[in-house]
């Protein structure tokens, strides 16, 4: 892997190149952890549904923001403009908070429904919303990682 350096637009990678440069790299994992989140959070049974429906937002939110994002660049759109790293940087802003967000919800969200769990049914919603939690936090480090290193080439270039 090597390290994309925006002091030339012309090392924005494009193509599989994409895959290969790093932070870009990070899509692969963002996609899975996120998928994965998007499913455990679609498969559980919720008796809060309002706030695993912020939860299902913003998981589906980042996956296909994140899915846009990496076919834009395997189809080369930033065709070497100076300007698109300033566009990923900030447009992938939500990606940076929400999913903080929405990952300590989840688990605050799991604790409370382990603290009064007797039920197998309710103990099924425990394991898959623990799975989801942990997932969520690992998408979250994804993305955070992700766009420290997206805010370092803005500012380098």
């Amino acid at each position: 892997l090597t390290m994309s350096s925006a002091a030339s637009t012309s090392s924005l990678p494009s193509g599989l190149a994409v895959l290969t440069t790093f932070p870009d790299v990070l899509f692969i994992p963002e996609l899975i952890f996120g998928g994965l989140v998007w499913i455990l959070v679609a498969s559980s049974k919720v008796p809060s549904p309002m706030l695993q429906g912020w939860v299902m937002f913003v998981s589906v939110f980042c996956f296909v923001m994140t899915t846009a994002l990496l076919c834009l660049y395997i189809c080369g759109a930033h065709g070497g403009s100076s300007s698109w790293i300033t566009l990923v940087s900030g447009s992938d802003k939500p990606q940076g908070f929400f999913p903080p967000c929405a990952a300590v919800l989840e688990a605050y969200f799991t604790y409370s429904i382990g603290l009064f769990s007797t039920s197998p049914l309710i103990m099924t919603i425990y394991q898959e919303n623990i799975a989801a939690v942990v997932f969520a936090f690992l998408a979250t480090l994804m993305y955070v990682i992700h766009k420290v290193y997206s805010l370092l080439r803005w500012k380098s270039s």
